[in-house]
């Protein structure tokens, strides 16, 4: 059986007297997305220099590609593929002249043009890096993080700054990076972004991993949080919210939304109250939860 991309095992990191991470394990298997989830102050970032190979960690390990990302830093880094937020590169430099800089740095590099066209930036070329706007930058880093061809990428939010058609394309190039074998450990805020590229997610939430599963099975967990009947207007549905707790409303004549925690035993119980009750329902609908409410859900804490 092959090797994960990235094995994380019970790993600790403190700073003085503050846990940063908690005995977080994860798993990057190889040719996946896995998204890295967190408020800010959540440990990714420090779990991520683990897995880099910047830091020690203060208890458990990190293999990265089969190997210690810190005794063999050397040997993985042209191998590995780093997109920052921000710095990095000389301001004065052009994005050209920066994007076939990296390129030397590596045995098979991927065309420059080539990357420069697919990512937009061909028309900026001679332009310093100072002079990008920001989501123009964010893509001139991406394209430093895959012209060596690495088996292994992290993007640390790779769409910030960008607008919707720089998005799309940054999310189109991600998804051929898994077509072509890559493995790839992303943190983003944008949690459509997660839900539409990653295989797995990890929520963290103050040190902890809060959460783990495919986005499918993160939000089934989380079941459906509104359900819509119609049938005859001005039913008495105050007894429904009652017995059931939960909150429904006919907004207008004979279209009913009962929102709240419905599981498949709620969604039998409201439908049983409208057959009891002598209502002709026409129609159901269901709305599940997203992601972004299963995130907001677990890490309500920390925004407060």
């Amino acid at each position: 059986m092959r090797e994960a991309a990235v094995e994380v095992r019970d790993v600790v990191v403190r700073y003085g007297d503050v846990v940063a991470v908690d005995g977080v394990s994860l798993t990057v298997p190889r040719g996946g997305i896995l998204a890295l989830l967190g408020n800010n102050g959540a440990g990714k970032t420090s779990l991520l220099q683990v897995c880099e190979g910047f830091r020690r960690p203060d208890a458990g390990s990190a293999r990265v590609l089969g190997r210690d990302p810190v005794a063999d830093h050397d040997d993985l880094m042209p191998r590995l593929g780093i997109m920052l937020q921000s710095g990095g590169v000389y301001p004065w430099a052009t994005a050209g002249d920066i994007l076939r800089l990296f390129a030397s740095f590596a045995a098979r590099p991927l065309d420059t043009d080539m990357l420069l066209d697919r990512l937009g930036l061909r028309k900026f070329a001679k332009t310093t890096f100072r002079r990008l706007s920001g989501g123009e930058q964010q893509r001139l880093s991406l394209a430093v993080a895959l012209v060596g061809r690495p088996e292994l990428v992290f993007l640390d939010e790779p769409t910030a700054g960008m607008d919707v058609g720089a998005r799309q394309t940054t999310w189109e190039l991600v998804e051929s990076l898994r077509a072509d074998g890559v493995s790839v450990l992303l943190t983003t805020h944008l949690l459509d972004e997660a839900e539409s590229l990653a295989d797995h997610v990890v929520i963290m939430d103050n040190g902890v991993v809060a959460a783990t599963g495919t986005p499918a099975e993160l939000t089934a967990a989380a079941g459906i949080d509104l359900l819509q009947v119609r049938a005859e207007p001005a039913l008495p549905v105050a007894g429904l919210a009652a017995r059931l707790d939960v909150k429904v409303t006919e907004d207008t004549p004979g279209e009913y939304a009962i929102a709240g925690s419905l599981d498949t035993e709620a969604i039998a119980a409201v439908l049983g109250w409208f057959a009891a009750a002598g209502a002709q329902v026409t129609a159901v609908n269901t709305r599940r939860r997203t992601l972004e409410d299963v995130y907001l859900a677990l890490t309500a804490g920390a925004a407060r």
